[in-house]
């Protein structure tokens, strides 16, 4: 079975949208977000990307699919996923997408897969305990958020440090944040 990474940042709090979008806007937590989903020790191989609807659907239309990753969509709707892709994949259900990245032709192409949102696919995900590892990118300042991630126990991950993330505090347009790793207890850093 691949490896499930989530990748989100929040605020303390855990908000993580209002009203459909990032209540922050920081080019340089963006591009760790990039560089994050796109890297593989294999350069035979790509990561997917496993994205809600709605979630997609806040993407700038210019941006998508997400370059360089295999995207995943899971929505019910059946979706006009444009342009048309072969790195543009729609599912109807999370479990569904997992089947598809850990079987042919997918599973020969994919190093790792990142769940990227929303709320509901990040919920499911901790509490079903399909999850390896969690990027965090903790937002130290508040931000009105109508959408928030769930907390994870500590019961089921501790922090741990990754070579390829800062560890210092990061600061933007005089928003301060940090980046942090947690891995499933089971699971090696």
């Amino acid at each position: 079975m691949l490896p499930i990474n989530i990748i989100v940042a929040s605020t303390k709090e855990m908000g993580i949208g209002f009203k459909g979008n990032l209540p922050w806007r920081l080019k340089s937590e963006l591009a760790f977000f990039s560089k994050m989903t796109k890297t593989t020790k294999d350069p035979t191989k790509r990561n997917a990307v496993i994205v809600g609807r709605k979630t997609w659907e806040s993407i700038p239309e210019k941006n998508r699919p997400l370059k360089d990753r295999i995207n995943i969509v899971l929505s019910t709707q059946k979706l006009d996923l444009v342009p048309k892709s072969d790195d543009l994949f729609q599912c109807s259900s999370f479990n569904e997408a997992v089947e598809a990245v850990n079987h042919p032709p997918l599973q020969s192409v994919i190093e790792s897969v990142w769940i990227i949102g929303g709320a509901v696919l990040y919920k499911k995900v901790i509490e079903e305990g399909l999850c390896d590892k969690i990027y965090w990118t903790e937002i130290m300042v508040d931000f009105e958020c109508d959408t928030f991630m769930p907390k994870w126990s500590s019961d089921d991950f501790v922090e741990c440090e990754d070579a390829s993330v800062p560890n210092d505090v990061q600061e933007e347009n005089g928003i301060k944040y940090k980046y942090k790793v947690f891995k499933k207890i089971a699971t090696s850093c």
